[in-house]
Parts: structure tokens; sequence; C-alpha cells
């Protein structure tokens, strides 16, 4: 008998949101303990996954029924993404997928899961003729760093937050 798929990455449901929020409670305290200044002043708060929802943008990894990981997928650009600083994209006039708020259950972490939601988002990305990926992340964010280089992304540079804050742009082309 064949085993059933244990893996399910789908658009979040307004009953994800208490998981969601759970894990990034972690995150934040991670982030916390390590002094890394990201996510540390009340943003990504419960509205900021609302609103990913909302537009349809809001993504969880299920294993086995229970939601493990998230991510926000967005295709329509990111203001933060026209200039970029000490470097170039891969890419400068190519459709993009951004995905943003990339969190996975503390408890789960070092399994792989984020590259299965990026792995998911190439998928989307093919379907829809999308050949790029993008993303960026605090400068100390080192586990990101290395989930985003394991799965084929390219640091190109320094990009500014509207608030003026710096992160470190990434991109990964898929042709």
């Amino acid at each position: 008998m064949e085993e059933k798929e244990k893996w399910l990455f789908r658009k979040a449901k307004e009953t994800d949101l208490d998981s969601i929020m759970k894990m990034v409670d972690m995150a934040k305290e991670y982030f916390r303990v390590q002094k890394i200044p990201q996510w540390q002043d009340g943003y990504p708060n419960r509205e900021s996954f609302i609103w990913d929802r909302e537009k349809g943008c809001s993504y969880v990894l299920e294993e086995n029924g229970k939601v493990v990981g998230t991510m926000a997928v967005y295709f329509d650009g990111n203001m933060n993404y026209n200039k970029i600083y000490n470097g170039k994209w891969l890419s400068e006039d190519l459709p993009y997928a951004a995905i943003h708020r990339v969190v996975v259950d503390a408890k789960q972490k070092g399994r792989g899961l984020a590259g299965k939601m990026v792995e998911e988002v190439v998928k989307m990305c093919l379907e829809r003729g999308v050949f790029s990926i993008k993303n960026d992340t605090h400068r100390l964010n080192c586990s990101m760093q290395g989930m985003l280089k394991k799965n084929g992304f390219v640091c190109c540079g320094v990009i500014y937050l509207e608030n003026g804050e710096e992160r470190i742009g990434y991109e990964r082309l898929l042709k």
C-alpha cells in the first residue's frame, strides 16, 4: 500500500493564525537571545499575517496535519528592492516572487523545512513563468542566510527598508 503524503504546502486559513503566531513568537525569542535586532519592535504582528492572508499571499507547510512552517509569497514586486547597493540583482527587469516572513517551528529547526517551502515556491513560479525569487534578511540572521545559500540563493547586495533599516538582498534564478 502506498504511503500517504505527509507534507502539504497550502494557502493559510484563518484557523492557522494561532499556530503561525506561536512560531513567530518563538522566532522573536530566538532573535532576542541571539542578539539579532530583527523582529524586536513588534513587527511582524498578527495584523501582518492577516494582511498576507487577505492578499492571498500567506502559505503554511503542514506535516501530518500540523503547521510547521509559514511564509508570505508576493508576485507583485517589492519597492524596497528597486535600489540595491554594494552589488546588483542577478536579474534587473525580470518579474519575481518575493518571499517574506519565513518561519519554521523552533522545535523543527534543522530539518530543511524552509527549503521545502522554497521548493514549493519554485514550482509556483515556474507555473506562472516567473524565473526569479528574491528575499532579504538581517545581516546578523545567519540561520536565514545559510538556508538561502543552501537553497540556491546568491547574496546580491544591500537594500534598505522603508524605515531605513539595512537588509542583505538575495536572489535565486530559476532558468
